[in-house]
Parts: C-alpha cells; sequence; structure tokens
C-alpha cells in the first residue's frame, strides 16, 4: 500500500512539473517594441526587463555592511536592441550612471554611481538572450604617477 501511495505521489509530482513548464512557455514576453522592468529582481536597484527569468544555477548575490557583490544572470526572449534600449533608459532612474558600451556579438553596458560598478552583458542565442549583471564595489585603488614615462 505503501508503494502503491508513493508511485502515485511521483506520478502527481511530475504531472505538475509537467504543466508548470507549459505554461512557463506561455508567460514569456512577445517581442514588444517597449520592455517593462519586472517587479521580480534581487537588487531593488537593478531593473530586468519584464518576462526575463533568473537562472538559480548560474547566479549569486552577497550583501553585507553596505557592500554589494552578485552575478545575476536571466533569460528571455526579446532583441538585443530592445534590451539595450531599457537598460539605457531604466538605470538612469536609479542613479547609475552609462560609462560605456561595447559590443562585439555580444554587448556589455557599464555603468558606475557612488561606490558602484555594474557591468550588464547581453548574450544573444537564436530568439532568446541571457542578460548577465555583475555588480560589485568601486575599486579604492588610486595609481601612483610614475616619476618617469613609459618607453
Amino acid at each position: 500500500m505503501k508503494l502503491f501511495r508513493n508511485l502515485i505521489f511521483l506520478i502527481f509530482a511530475f504531472g505538475l512539473c509537467g504543466c508548470a513548464s507549459t505554461s512557463r512557455k506561455n508567460n514569456i514576453a512577445k517581442n514588444d517594441a517597449l520592455l517593462e522592468p519586472s517587479g521580480m529582481v534581487k537588487f531593488v536597484d537593478i531593473p530586468v526587463p519584464s518576462g526575463f527569468k533568473i537562472m538559480p544555477l548560474d547566479s549569486y548575490s552577497f550583501e553585507s555592511a553596505g557592500i554589494r557583490v552578485g552575478v545575476l544572470k536571466y533569460q528571455g526572449k526579446a532583441n538585443s536592441d530592445q534590451v539595450v534600449n531599457f537598460y539605457k533608459e531604466q538605470m538612469p532612474m536609479y542613479n547609475w550612471n552609462l560609462l560605456n558600451i561595447v559590443q562585439y556579438g555580444e554587448m556589455l553596458l557599464n555603468f558606475d554611481r557612488d561606490n558602484e560598478t555594474c557591468i550588464v552583458r547581453l548574450m544573444p542565442k537564436g530568439n532568446n538572450i541571457t542578460v548577465s549583471i555583475s555588480l560589485g564595489p568601486k575599486s579604492q585603488f588610486s595609481p601612483k604617477k610614475a616619476k618617469e614615462p613609459i618607453k
């Protein structure tokens, strides 16, 4: 009887997993002209486009005594230009300054503010795009000037 009950439980559990993955595909955002911020984020001052889901096995974050460090990866459906425009528009709303954008197949957007830096890396693959957000403190290192020019 116990074996039968466990078997029924496993069949029910696998059935729920199958339903969840089907509905998850239906919830992924379509390629709209503008992306909206998601309400589900790890750091409240770093927006994520709506419909992008965190990749928990590829992400980590740490916060202690005002210092925040993390690499958060999200995946969703959008084109690269939409995601670049999303971060160019949204990050200044959270007091992040865009330093530069580097494009080489993938795209890097570098931001900073006060004592932190944030790198947003966009990795397109087919219809999906992975967004990797790296957050950390600014370096307190101040390079010393050389006495003589380097030749």
